[in-house]
């Protein structure tokens, strides 16, 4: 059972699919899983306190501060006990105050607070959801990293029929099983994952080097998503600005050699995700002093770097289950993927176009098409590095366990 002994935290809306909460709290209980309410003063319209509580065997939290408490933040302290956070119905207003942060009671303040997995279970009338702006707030949601299950089509309460009925406790707890099944797999098998990020300094004299745009955030955010899907992930990072989570390891280079030979050090692992910019060239000599302006200096010469990808690939002895490559590319940028992919013997190849000045290197956006060596592939348009990770770190859990499959 995936979902026994999960703890999950329940923040009920106001919305009359609240009454279903009920018939998800039994069935939770059934799988075996410890429930915690938060329940809203809209949420309190639909379903008592009493009820919620007969149900999870537990107290029902409704205020932010509560003076019987000793001085416990509940805010962090539900927040950190749950493995889950499910918030249901989650309504058009409520997504409005999440897209913009807001935190002034104890679910808002929860969700924003919470280090775990949050679902959000849309349910509104049609209309409503379909509006511009329930759209705009839903995908700038999606962009943050929240998860959601539904909505569906269906009859809805006021009589109307179409997309934004919830989802029912069943079709909820399925969606669950489904996540806490891969993400305990890769947990207790203990799947290890290396992922590159970053630009690569190669310098010339103390002061002057050779890099380029990256900004070392797609990497990143593919980092922490594999880590929060239960893999445990190493980022072997270039030089950036980001201010890392705690929640995964870092190892910082600054070359191309140094980058190069951590990876070597941090192998065996059973992905790869090779996301980073590593200089092609370096300077076959580094000057000790600066370069002076007087000084007659006619030119730099070069000379490769290694190729982490490719000793990847093709090395037997240290190639991954799974490889996943990154080709940064500003024409032909399909057929020249898929010819990287089959030189470096990759898996997977995510083909980013860098010509574009809204996406690709040094922004907080990107569009890229991921392909495998069967030859599919699954185009994302220009969305947050945030989501773009998350759909690619979807599709390399996808493709890891269809590759164990093959070996099994």
């Amino acid at each position: 059972m995936n979902l026994k002994n999960k703890k999950i935290l329940l923040i009920i809306g106001g919305g009359i699919s609240a009454y279903k909460s009920l018939d998800l709290i039994r069935l939770l209980q059934r799988k075996g899983c410890f429930v915690k309410v938060i329940l809203t003063k809209t949420g309190k319209k639909f379903v008592t306190p009493l009820s919620i509580s007969s149900l999870s065997k537990n107290k029902v939290f409704e205020d932010t501060f509560d003076e019987k408490n000793n001085g416990k933040m509940d805010h962090i302290s539900l927040s950190r006990w749950a493995d889950a956070i499910l918030v249901l119905p989650t309504t058009a207003n409520l997504m409005s105050k999440l897209s913009r942060g807001t935190a002034n009671d104890l679910a808002t303040t929860v969700i924003l607070a919470a280090d775990k997995e949050i679902f959000l279970i849309p349910a509104m009338n049609v209309r409503m959801w379909i509006h511009q702006a329930t759209q705009k707030n839903f995908n700038l949601l999606f962009s943050f990293g929240y998860k959601f299950i539904g909505p569906i089509d269906g009859e809805m309460a006021c009589g109307e029929y179409g997309k934004g009925k919830m989802s029912s406790p069943r079709q909820i707890i399925s969606y669950l099983e489904k996540f806490f099944k891969k993400k305990d797999y890769f947990k207790k098998k203990n799947i290890k994952a290396i992922v590159t990020t970053g630009p690569t300094k190669e310098y010339i004299d103390p002061v002057r080097f050779i890099s380029n745009e990256s900004s070392g955030k797609q990497g990143y955010e593919i980092a922490l998503e594999l880590e929060r899907l239960g893999v445990k992930t190493t980022l072997i990072s270039g030089p950036t600005n980001i201010n890392y989570s705690k929640d995964i390891k870092v190892k910082r280079v600054t070359s191309g050699k140094q980058m190069f030979d951590i990876v070597k050090r941090t192998l065996p692992a059973d992905i790869a995700v090779c996301s980073a910019a590593v200089s092609d060239f370096k300077p076959l000599i580094k000057n000790k002093n600066k370069i002076k302006k007087r000084l007659k200096f006619n030119e730099i010469k070069l000379e490769k770097n290694p190729d982490i990808l490719e000793f990847l690939g093709k090395n037997n002895r240290y190639k991954p289950k799974l490889l996943v490559g990154f080709s940064a590319e500003t024409e032909n940028v399909i057929n020249n993927s898929i010819d990287k992919m089959k030189e470096k013997y990759c898996d997977m190849i995510i083909a980013n176009d860098v010509s574009k000045k809204t996406s690709g290197f040094n922004v907080d956006f990107n569009e890229v098409t991921i392909i495998d060596k069967k030859g599919n592939t699954h185009k994302i348009k220009r969305n947050s590095k945030k989501f773009v990770a998350s759909i690619i770190a979807r599709k390399i859990m996808n493709s890891f366990l269809d590759i164990k499959k093959n070996l099994n």
